[in-house]
């Protein structure tokens, strides 16, 4: 026996698609780490974007690597320090292109260079901003966001099962490559945790510290209305 369900007036399916039309359809765009991004992962995050109907966009941290600046041990093969933010830039160019307006989540990667003036006790006014330096004016640098009670943060504390639970509100990070699922919880109210997945390529020189690591799961994450999460993998 098929199950009951009341049928809609015309009236409030026009309300249903009105709703359905404002929502917001984020597109949430792993760690990609540029110029160190694997190759076709761009391509597959504009096909999401569109076989979603997204009609936002939130890169969830650590959008360039700073390789030759990490904190890590980092082998002299890799480019120079000028080599590399030139190849960033070129990488970055063409993600801007692809999405001219976005959040952009600041990743402890993102904060390599900063973090490295304070501790030379060179003051904050002498560095430029993200949006300077990579050419992307357009684009809106947070910490943290929030969308529909969703909150969207890079996840340097731990995941995002675990932080969704303390903070009992749902929660979209990124930060951990080898973790990719949505997660729901009930309690006070339900919530969901999503780990997004990374868009970086696992074999490249410059990711030698996490060699050891599991295998990295290549995704990116839809979430609709703060209703919906959704992890899209890669074909790999």
């Amino acid at each position: 026996m098929s199950q009951f369900r009341p049928r809609l007036s015309q009236q409030q399916y026009k309300a249903l698609e009105n709703l359905r039309a404002n929502e917001r359809r984020i597109l949430v765009i792993g760690d990609i780490h540029e110029p160190f991004c694997l190759k076709g992962y761009r391509e597959h995050c504009i096909q999401t974007y569109d076989r979603y109907n997204c009609n936002q966009v939130v890169f969830i941290g650590d959008l360039v690597d700073n390789a030759f600046a990490s904190f890590h041990e980092t082998p002299a093969e890799l480019p120079s320090g000028q080599d590399e933010l030139d190849f960033a830039i070129a990488k970055v160019q063409e993600w801007y292109k692809a999405f001219p307006v976005a959040t952009i989540i600041t990743g402890n990667h993102d904060r390599i260079i900063a973090r490295k003036l304070v501790r030379s006790g060179v003051p904050q006014k002498w560095l430029k901003s993200y949006n300077e330096v990579l050419g992307t004016p357009t684009w809106d640098w947070v910490e943290r966001i929030v969308f529909d009670d969703v909150q969207y943060i890079h996840g340097e504390g731990g995941s995002a099962r675990t932080k969704a639970k303390n903070d009992m509100m749902s929660t979209v990070q990124g930060h951990i490559h080898t973790q990719c699922y949505v997660e729901w919880n009930s309690g006070m109210k339900r919530v969901f945790s999503m780990q997004v997945g990374s868009g970086v390529n696992r074999d490249h020189l410059a990711m030698s510290y996490a060699k050891a690591f599991k295998f990295q799961q290549i995704a990116c994450g839809v979430v609709i209305g703060g209703h919906t999460a959704i992890n899209i993998l890669m074909d790999l």
